[in-house]
């Protein structure tokens, strides 16, 4: 295999592999539009498990205070009747302050269910909003998923294909050759480069003018000697920007 053959060679595999790379940085993105609405309903399903046991734990105190009142109520009118029946002075005073402390627990009782309302107040109107954000963001992932898990599954399948078709160019690529442009790659992230005037397009950095005149005059393959990618002449009209 010519060294011209090695060049198209390598300027196709590297093309399929700058397609490659595309396509998962494409699903890398479709996959990550999902994972983060996934992410942000988990994180709406926590906040709201907080704020509503913050809100149920509220309305279990609130709710046994109110039994409170009503219980102390009931013995309020007791009281009431007891002052009323009441035939000494010792047993009306006696009355008069049972009376007067049951009216205080229910006043201590009501300053209390005020107090849980108004702490509470700001975390009941955030789980209306957050329960809001989280009907919108559920109805968004289920518009998206289905939209989405079709361009992961058709992006998988251009994936599968282009790399399938790797196989048939890397046959075509001598086995030296093609391990010098796997670890460059690994490397690298790109394994060639062009020049056309002298300088490297990949690095940018000037060839020593012994190695440019060389590749001028016959299709070699090189190494850069400041980016080790490998080089090779393309006249000014065929270079392009190799990945």
């Amino acid at each position: 295999m010519s060294n011209v053959d090695q060049i198209r060679a390598l300027e196709e595999l590297a093309a399929m592999d700058a397609e490659v790379k595309a396509l998962e940085e494409k699903l890398a993105e479709e996959r990550g539009v999902l994972g983060g609405l996934k992410e942000s309903l988990k994180q709406l399903d926590e906040r709201l498990l907080t704020d509503r046991a913050t809100v149920g734990a509220a309305d279990k105190q609130r709710q046994e205070l109110q039994i409170d009142i009503r219980t102390m109520t009931q013995q309020i009118e007791h009281s009431r009747e007891k002052l009323n029946r009441s035939r000494t002075e010792r047993e009306s005073q006696a009355a008069q302050r049972e009376l007067e402390e049951l009216r205080k627990l229910v006043r201590d009782r009501e300053d209390e269910i005020q107090r849980i309302d108004n702490d509470t107040a700001a975390v009941r109107a955030q789980v209306e909003t957050t329960e809001a954000e989280h009907k919108a963001l559920s109805e968004e992932l289920a518009a998206k998923e289905g939209d989405i898990q079709a361009k992961v599954a058709q992006l998988e399948s251009d994936r599968e294909t282009r790399g399938g078709g790797r196989d048939v160019i890397v046959k075509r690529i001598p086995p030296v050759l093609y391990r010098r442009y796997e670890m460059i790659r690994g490397r690298r992230g790109t394994a060639i480069a062009q020049t056309a005037d002298g300088t490297c397009n990949r690095c940018n950095m000037a060839l020593p003018p012994q190695l440019y005149h060389r590749l001028r005059r016959e299709p070699l393959i090189e190494q850069c000697p400041s980016c080790n990618r490998i080089i090779y002449f393309a006249p000014p009209q065929e270079a392009t920007k190799v990945d």
